[in-house]
């Protein structure tokens, strides 16, 4: 059976400023809808599931995030996950200029959790909370050049 990764699914508060910051870094917003019905209930398995979604890309392509924000039922608030808790862990994302990646992060008041670090002359990676508790991990890959 062959496989193909689609996309990263993630609940949102703001599904608005979550885009600002997502298309401030340079991805693309590629379709926007408001989803409910029995089909909605059934794939999700939420009775009443009504959402708003927008699908975003990276700019070469490779990879989706699917961002929702629930009418219906309320959004549940949860603690931001931790580094090293179990299940969804981060979104990262490639950068050519690190520090540029988190000068963007920090125009909508999103910081590195410690700074940068430098793994074996290799990689430049840092770890920068976002909209509704993301992390959104930063590489720039210090080979290339």
């Amino acid at each position: 059976m062959p496989i193909r990764f689609e996309n990263v699914g993630i609940a949102v508060r703001d599904l608005e400023a979550t885009i600002s910051f997502f298309t401030d870094l340079g991805l693309t917003v590629v379709g926007r809808d408001t989803i409910s019905g029995e089909w909605a209930d059934t794939a999700v398995g939420l009775d009443g599931n009504h959402a708003k979604i927008a699908m975003l890309q990276t700019p070469d392509g490779s990879g989706q995030l699917e961002l929702f924000e629930y009418i219906h039922p309320d959004a549940i608030e949860t603690e931001p996950t931790l580094p090293n808790e179990i299940g969804m862990h981060r979104v990262a994302f490639s950068v050519d200029d690190i520090d540029a990646a988190i000068a963007t992060a920090a125009k909508h008041g999103f910081h590195p959790l410690r700074g940068i670090a430098t793994y074996e002359d290799v990689y430049k990676l840092s770890y920068v909370r976002g909209p509704s508790g993301i992390i959104v991990m930063f590489a720039e890959d210090l080979r290339k050049g």
